[in-house]
């Protein structure tokens, strides 16, 4: 199937395809005498597979292991299980963190109960008179 075929059998675009390749996640196809990518089913499944894992919020770097892993089917499951394992702790910290964001942010609706005019606006001098914090990086790629 040609690029495009790829692209709507997916559901993606065929610039997610060219990338995923550029990437090295999804093999270059064979090509056709016009120089056309032309696209096995292989492809489709491997991509739906990649899709599948964004949707998931996994790193390219940890598709890459999941596609190693499923490219020796006869290995044990155990280093998919930890991998998964240890995504699942990126999960929690960043589900912490959006928790401690969501408080910081209900307690600066909370300033301000009903509308008013800008100048008497709780959650607008909340924000310039609350402490600028440095910026705290996420301690997960999911953030």
């Amino acid at each position: 199937m040609k690029i495009g075929e790829l692209a709507k059998a997916a559901n993606c675009g065929t610039e997610t395809i060219r990338f995923y390749e550029k990437e090295g996640l999804l093999p270059a196809p064979d090509r056709t005498e016009g120089n056309y990518r032309n696209y096995r089913d292989e492809h489709l499944e491997r991509l739906r597979f990649i899709r599948n894992c964004r949707s998931l919020d996994m790193t390219h770097d940890e598709i890459r292991q999941l596609l190693r892993f499923a490219d020796d089917p006869d290995s044990g499951c155990g280093p998919v299980n930890q991998l998964l394992d240890e995504h699942i702790g990126h999960v929690d910290i960043r589900l912490k963190e959006l928790r401690a964001l969501r408080s910081l942010l209900v307690d600066l609706r909370h300033r301000c109960a009903q509308a008013d005019s800008i100048a008497h606006c709780g959650i607008i001098q909340g924000l310039a008179s609350m402490p600028a914090e440095e910026k705290q990086m996420s301690k997960t790629h999911l953030g």
